[in-house]
């Protein structure tokens, strides 16, 4: 037994996320345990200004990091104590960090970039564990996206013998994983489509309170306005070839206000954000289909907190009639933790010197192994 643990801070905000995991060369990755350490609210609203800022003072960004990399540690060891386990027993702890700005394209014709806060150092102190970080930027240098990265994940879980499957990740933005059969020659394909939460918890934040709209409730009460979902999917990114990622700096509220009239009932709008993401989901589908020259996807495995959502799940089933729609745990990994256990995996294959990236997913010059190591 090789255990590992993977720490994932998504664009919610909410929190840590702590996966145990059960890795070797021989078997497949096996979920052990979870924890999931929720993000102090004052230090949420910190991150949250950090990460809509046009500019931040040195100060703040390492007092972010510093309390950031606290809670990592705080989760690490709940989730060691919950399994009565000692640092000693960790092989490594895969962190992702928390993206502030992914900017593959660079900014105002500058030089790509991809910001994630996180001190492998203190986490590596704080823990007494070894730390692999800093996974993403070694894939941009290499010309590629950084991002979406678990798709070589997704390959290593669920690739089949014989269909055409699809993760679809759906935390604050939604990414995919086409995976052809097993004995198909063709590399796996995977991008971001767009937003998946984080407009639809933006504007229920802003028009209701809280973090997000549950179980797509309020969404359900609208009606979805064509002619706005129109001009939504208008945007130049929903037509843009793969390889492809976003964040936030693209896809935030005032995006969304440049495209309403003012005439538009709030609940209406959030039911079109749905159907925004439902329907740039889709689209993205088949272009990857399109793309690889494949067959009708025979099984879609949402995965992230948009799998808890009965409203967008509806919309999707709507949007892929013919695509079987299945829980990622029936092929076994519950779909809270993928993510998480992605970093775990992801700081494997760095400790056993293995590329982590697909280029065929993130247009990278090549395979490269991914992260820095990090003593205890």
């Amino acid at each position: 037994m090789s255990l590992f643990i993977g720490l994932m801070s998504g664009t919610s905000l909410d929190g840590i996320d702590a996966a145990l995991v059960d890795l070797s060369a021989e078997a497949p990755a096996r979920l052990l345990a979870t924890r999931a350490e929720p993000m102090p609210a004052e230090l949420r609203d910190r991150l949250w200004q950090l990460c809509h800022a046009e500019s931040a003072r040195f100060a703040d960004l390492a007092r972010a990091e510093h309390d950031f990399s606290h809670l990592q540690a705080r989760a690490v060891r709940h989730l060691l104590d919950d399994q009565q386990l000692e640092a000693c027993a960790i092989t490594a702890i895969g962190s992702h960090g928390q993206t502030v700005e992914h900017a593959p394209a660079g900014h105002d014709g500058g030089s790509a970039y991809t910001l994630q806060l996180d001190n492998p150092s203190l986490l590596a102190e704080l823990t007494g564990c070894q730390v692999v970080a800093d996974i993403r930027r070694r894939d941009l240098a290499a010309g590629g996206q950084a991002a979406p990265l678990a798709p070589a994940f997704h390959q290593a879980l669920f690739r089949a013998a014989d269909e055409w499957r699809v993760v679809l990740n759906l935390g604050g933005f939604a990414n995919i994983t086409v995976l052809p059969p097993d004995h198909d020659p063709r590399a796996p394909l995977g991008f971001d489509t767009g937003p998946a939460n984080a407009l639809m918890d933006a504007w229920h934040a802003r028009h209701r309170g809280g973090h997000f709209d549950a179980e797509g409730a309020w969404a359900g009460s609208g009606q979805v306005d064509k002619a706005l979902l129109a001009r939504l999917l208008d945007d130049p990114f929903f037509r843009q070839a793969p390889p492809r990622s976003t964040g936030r700096e693209y896809f935030h509220l005032d995006w969304l206000h440049a495209r309403l009239t003012g005439d538009e009932h709030p609940a209406d709008v959030q039911a079109t954000l749905a159907e925004l993401t439902s329907s740039s989901i889709a689209q993205g589908i088949e272009m990857a289909r399109l793309q690889l020259e494949a067959p009708a996807i025979a099984r879609l495995l949402p995965c992230g907190g948009g799998a808890h959502n009965p409203d967008l799940m509806a919309r999707l089933a709507r949007q892929l009639p013919d695509a079987r729609v299945t829980d990622s745990s029936e092929a076994g990994w519950p779909p809270d933790w993928l993510e998480a256990g992605a970093f775990a995996w992801l700081a494997w294959r760095r400790l056993e010197g293995l590329p982590g990236n697909l280029p065929s997913v993130t247009g990278a010059l090549g395979p490269r192994v991914l992260g820095g190591i990090y003593a205890a």
